[in-house]
């Protein structure tokens, strides 16, 4: 007699299996490992400069919804009994977190899962018009690193369109991987007098996609507007409620990027990123926090990551570049520098850091540019909710934000956009005429946080809705213009507000 045997396969089983038939079975060069399943980013451009970014996965799409994600559960110290954080008392509990993966399941089985793979990468570029492809040397992704790699293109026109591959080997060199098709523009000459448009966002909350399992609306929207390049102001990913080691955290990042709209965007546009407090670390947080909600999850090692999924290759992330005669930005740091939020305000109280100050102060007095943009993680003007103590626009760093708004406040054509608050607006401070430019959540899932009755005497616009801002830098009849105009996620226009230099 035969014994019967019943078989129960989980669902991340039953996945790994079709996932392993599926490469078994494929025949198709192009779809050999290792792929690129998130995709490439490209940053920091210059008029003679770029950075690609890459990663090597061993899969050639991301694990979907199919499979669940990992539950957190925190212990309370007394009692020894494990809540989920919507059972605990506090909505970030400072008890320690423990991680339950779905049956069978393991960090590279999850939802979102693209786990990364060793291997060889090389990019090849030219200008659009040329015929000859130039080629960077073969370099293998580091596995330290999250399997990425950031390739530094040298030598480029300024104010040039460029076509490249990023192709991928295997780590014997052998097998032929997967390869990206990508373009982007270089940056014009510092005097050189340019059309410019850039888009500016910030709160992409994976939990607030608008196209479930595709991502967010405004990216095909920003795309329509051919954007120079794309500026993101922080909370990128949101740590919070998973990310409670690295490898969960890298996760975040992966579970994003590999998504079609942000895969498809930043093939073909520039980036510069800026990190605020939720893919830093935790929500309002600061160097040397102490926190037991975090798990083993540090504070460093958020500072680590972010440097590891942008294209940057340095350790400083405050910086500023010009593009063209009419327009200079500065991209500041928030996190790094800054002191607790909960000490008593004063001279010494900062969020920028003495050095990034006075950094700051010198290369805007040194400008030549006729419109100069601070890009800031969080604002500076506001208003924002009495209860907020994280920001510029926030009584717990008075006399910083006092000290800066004067200052910018003095200088000829500048404003302020930034992100961080999940509403739009413009807004001039009442005390120095400072203009200031909140791009808005990424989705309207992730609005709120304000109510559009509630007008305060700062606001010249007010909305709480996702979407984006665009920037455009023109010259009407030989005058140079500057024009921020706030979107929906579907790219239909808000708000509209044009600088004229005269």
């Amino acid at each position: 007699m035969c014994n019967s045997i019943k078989f129960q396969l989980s669902s991340c089983k039953i996945l790994s299996i079709i996932v392993t038939f599926f490469i078994i079975v494929s025949s198709e060069p192009c779809l050999s490992a290792p792929y690129q399943a998130t995709g490439i980013k490209i940053g920091e451009v210059t008029p003679t400069s770029a950075i690609i970014w890459t990663r090597l996965t061993r899969l050639p799409h991301r694990i979907g919804s199919e499979v669940p994600m990992p539950e957190i559960y925190y212990r309370n110290p007394d009692t020894g009994v494990l809540f989920t954080r919507s059972e605990t008392p506090d909505s970030r509990p400072d008890w320690v977190p423990s991680i339950r993966y779905p049956d069978e399941c393991s960090i590279d089985s999850i939802e979102g899962a693209v786990p990364g793979t060793s291997g060889y990468v090389r990019v090849l570029y030219k200008s659009k018009q040329a015929t000859h492809w130039d080629s960077t040397t073969w370099m293998i992704v580091d596995q330290q690193r999250d399997f990425t790699r950031q390739i530094l293109l040298t030598e480029l026109t300024p104010d040039t369109e460029y076509d490249m591959l990023v192709e991928s080997k295997d780590e014997e060199m052998i097998s032929t991987g997967k390869r990206i098709q990508g373009n982007f523009r270089t940056a014009p000459m510092p005097d050189q007098p340019s059309d410019v448009v850039f888009t500016v966002s910030t709160g992409q909350a994976y939990g607030d996609q608008d196209i479930p399992g595709e991502g967010w609306k405004i990216y095909p929207a920003m795309l329509q507007l051919k954007p120079s390049f794309f500026i993101h102001t922080g909370d990128i990913v949101y740590y919070d409620s998973r990310a409670k080691n690295i490898s969960l955290a890298r996760w975040h990042w992966a579970r994003t990027y590999s998504l079609p709209t942000n895969r498809e965007f930043h093939r073909q546009v520039a980036s510069y990123f800026i990190k605020d407090d939720h893919d830093t670390w935790r929500n309002d947080c600061w160097p040397g926090m102490q926190s037991e909600f975090m798990g083993e999850f540090t504070f460093e090692q958020g500072q680590k990551v972010f440097l590891e999924q942008v294209p940057m290759r340095c350790s400083r992330t405050y910086r500023t570049y010009k593009w063209g005669e009419d327009l200079q930005i500065w991209l500041v740091e928030g996190r790094d520098y800054r002191s607790p939020n909960t000490i008593p305000d004063g001279p010494e109280k900062t969020i920028w850091g003495k050095v990034q100050k006075e950094w700051f102060k010198r290369t805007v007095q040194e400008s030549e540019a006729t419109f100069r943009i601070l890009i800031s993680p969080t604002p500076l003007v506001g208003p924002d909710r009495k209860n907020k103590r994280d920001n510029h626009a926030n009584q717990a760093f008075t006399h910083e934000g006092n000290e800066l708004r004067e200052f910018i406040a003095a200088q000829q054509d500048m404003v302020v956009i930034c992100g961080d608050r999940h509403w739009q607006y413009v807004s001039i401070d009442l005390e120095t005429g400072v203009r200031e430019y909140s791009c808005g959540p990424a989705s309207n899932a992730h609005a709120g946080g304000w109510s559009n009755d509630k007008v305060m005497p700062e606001h010249q616009y007010l909305n709480v809705t996702g979407g984006f801002l665009s920037v455009s830098v023109h010259r009407e009849n030989g005058n140079p213009t500057l024009t921020l105009r706030h979107h929906d996620v579907e790219g239909r226009i808000l708000n509209e507000d044009t600088v004229i230099d005269l």
